[in-house]
Parts: structure tokens; sequence; C-alpha cells
């Protein structure tokens, strides 16, 4: 039996547990949540020390400031030409399949109290907003923000005037790297506890939302999963095998990750460990201290998908006709509020509420709440697909740089055992 003491095991077991739960016991389901929300607050306040140290560290020990910019200006290319690629995608798929063709539902009233809050919170996804708040109102205020943003502009100053100190600021690297591992331990911890929080999350999703829900919205469901199905396979294994990687064997070097974002449906509880995996198997640590942070607020492949094909649903499910240059200039208005949300629970819903309450396109905003009830379920194949995003990116970006270790990292490479 030592299989069951495999932590991706635990949370597979987990998760099934969960739905089950979920299904013949629906009240009890719908208690459960806490066990998941406390787990991620308790892996979501480490993010922001992690992202910290691990910057400050890797930029300081590497002392080329100008490799560094490097390093985010291919990054920052990188993550445009993949989200712009997954926003035109979604609207592809929308347009060919039409999930929301012949519907003609209406939105209860808790669906429409819960856009009113949606709504709201939107008010605080411009893009303007979202650049200013990049910068944390105190030292201590990085590290207690929702994003993961602040805290990485902070460690990149501390870094640059580290870099600027010489040798009296190997005293502090060293205090750093001995913070860091203090972290990384208590990651460790917490996350034993995952397959807990994985079952108390499917069974509070399955239990209040309950099957007749998925099979109602079926068809848009189907539509998110397959077409971020299709973007993995086929957009990120073309892209990793042109540079020699096998996306197979990165998907089966990140399992641990994967199930455990499935179970919580947020990608942020497998940041620090996935860091950390990435470390230890070729990536410099310059690179993904750079890389995975900025990643998880400009490389939303996952949501970007999500963004067009949900637009286009609403449209077609309340009648609303959509031209040509409509749909491009929502394209257009998308590529932008797409990172204006980041670090922003339920960042992608609040996205496209945000979107559609500021142009001109006819679709109501009221019609999101179809949405609503399943919007768990699609969460969860947005954090799968912007985790896998962002692992290829973080190593794209080495190779990119020649800051890959290929012996480190023979286990990610096509044609190794």
């Amino acid at each position: 039996m030592k299989w069951l003491k495999i932590l991706y095991v635990q949370v597979l077991i987990g998760i099934v547990l969960g739905v089950l739960t979920g299904l013949f016991y629906p009240e009890t389901g719908t208690t459960l949540k806490p066990l998941a929300e406390i787990f991620i607050k308790a892996i979501k306040m480490l993010i922001a020390p992690i992202i910290f140290c691990t910057v400050v560290s890797g930029i300081a020990s590497m002392g080329d400031l100008k490799r560094v910019g490097r390093v985010g200006l291919k990054a920052l290319i990188y993550f445009e030409v993949l989200t712009t690629l997954a926003l035109v995608i979604g609207l592809l798929v929308a347009n060919i399949a039409e999930p929301g063709a012949g519907m003609h539902s209406e939105a209860t009233a808790k669906e429409t109290a819960k856009i009113t809050e949606f709504s709201a919170k939107a008010h605080d996804t411009s893009t303007v907003t979202f650049l200013m708040n990049i910068v944390p109102k105190t030292f201590v205020g990085a590290f207690t923000d929702e994003s993961v943003l602040p805290a990485l502009f902070l460690a990149i100053l501390v870094a640059i005037a580290m870099c600027q100190m010489g040798e009296r600021g190997q005293i502090v690297l060293e205090l750093l790297h001995v913070v860091g591992e203090v972290f990384f331990k208590l990651v460790a911890m917490i996350t034993k506890v995952a397959p807990i929080a994985a079952f108390g999350a499917m069974a509070f999703t399955v239990g209040s939302e309950g099957p007749g829900t998925l099979l109602k919205l079926a068809k848009v469901l189907g539509c998110v999963y397959v077409t971020c199905g299709l973007f993995v396979f086929v957009v990120l294994g073309l892209i990793t095998r042109f540079f020699g990687f096998s996306l197979w064997k990165i998907l089966v070097f990140i399992k641990d990750e994967l199930l455990l974002v499935l179970g919580t449906s947020s990608s942020e509880t497998a940041l620090p460990q996935l860091m950390q995996k990435l470390e230890k198997h070729g990536c410099d640590k310059s690179v993904v201290g750079v890389v995975i942070p900025s990643g998880y607020s400009f490389n939303l492949d996952g949501t970007c998908i999500y963004l067009t094909l949900a637009a286009l649903f609403v449209a077609q499910a309340t009648n609303t006709p959509l031209t040509l240059w409509q749909q491009l200039g929502l394209l257009a208005v998308l590529l932008l509020t797409s990172k204006g949300a980041a670090g922003v629970t339920g960042a992608g819903f609040i996205t496209l509420v945000a979107t559609l309450s500021t142009i001109d396109t006819g679709i109501p905003v009221a019609g999101l709440a179809m949405l609503i009830g399943i919007d768990r379920f699609m969460s969860e194949a947005r954090a799968l697909t912007n985790l896998v995003g962002n692992t290829v990116a973080t190593l794209i970006v080495a190779k990119w740089e020649k800051e890959f270790d290929a012996e480190k990292g023979a286990i990610l490479l096509r044609g190794s055992k």
C-alpha cells in the first residue's frame, strides 16, 4: 500500500470522495467549503514571501541586471503572443461550435444578485488601477496584497539595490537563502493536507450546484474543456517540441501540482512547489523568479480562452448578433482587460463583466448569470491550463536564454530516458 503515501494519489482519492459526497449528501457537501478555503489561504500567505526571497536571491546572485531585463522582455513577448493566440482560439471555437445557440435561459433573482456583486468588483479592474496597484502602499503591504505583482516589484527593487552594494549585499543574500528554505518547508507541511482541501472543495461544488446545472450548460462547459485541451496538446505541444521538450514528460513532471489545482480550482496553490521543482530540474533561479510570478498575471492562457468563449456564448444565448468587426473589437479590448484583473478572486468572471460593461457590443451583462452555476467547473479548466502554460513558458524562456541545465532537466527533454 505504498502508493497510498503518494500525494497525487491522495489528492485524487480526495477529489473522488468529494464528488460522491456532493452527489449523495449535498447538504453535507455544502458545509465543507471551509476545508478548501483554509488550505488556499494558508498557501497564499506564503506566496509573496517566497516570491520575494526567490527573486531577490536569484537576481542578486546573478549580478547582471541587463540579463534580468532581457529575461523579463523575452517573457513578456512570449506571454503576449500566447495569450493573444488563446483569445483568438476561443473566438474561433465559439463561432464554430455555437454553444449558446437555441438557448433562452433567464437569470434567477439569486444569479442577478451575484452579477451585481461581480459588477461592483469589476470597477476595480481597469488597466490604470491595475498598474497603480503594482506599487504597494507600504513595504509590508507587498506581502499582504492578493496579487503577486507588488511582491515582485519590491523584490526587483531590493535585488537592484543589493547588486549595487557589492560584497556587503552578500550578507543579506545568504540570510534570504535560509529564510527561503524555511518558507518552502512550510509549504511542504501545508501541502500534506491538500487531499482534505480537495475533498472539501469538490464536495461543496457538486453539492451546491448539483448535476442539473452541469447538464443544462454541458455544451459550453465541454467547449471550454475541449478548447483548453487542444491549446495544451496542440499549441503548447508544438512549442515544446520545437524547443526540444516533451509535453507528456512535462505533464507527468507536474502531475502533483495539476491534481492539486484540479482539487482546489486555484493555480496559485501549486506556485511555490512548482518554482522549487523547476529550479531543481534545470531552470536558472533568476529565470524562475521572474517568469513564474509575472506569468501568473500576464500569461493566463486558460482565462483568455474562457473570456472569448464565454462572451460569445452569452451573445448566442441571448440572440445578440455580433459582426466580425464587433468580435475583433471585443478581442482587442480583452487583450488589455485580461491583464487587468490579475490577483482578484474570480478574475476570469470579473474581467468578463468589466469588459462587457465598458464596450458597446449589445451583449447584456445580465446574461452572464447563466454561467455562474458552472463557473467553478470552468475555473478548474482555466487554472489547469494556466499552470501548464506557465510551466512551459519558464522552460522556454530558460532555454531561450541558455539558462537551462540539460543534465538536471533531462527528464523533461524529448528523446531522454
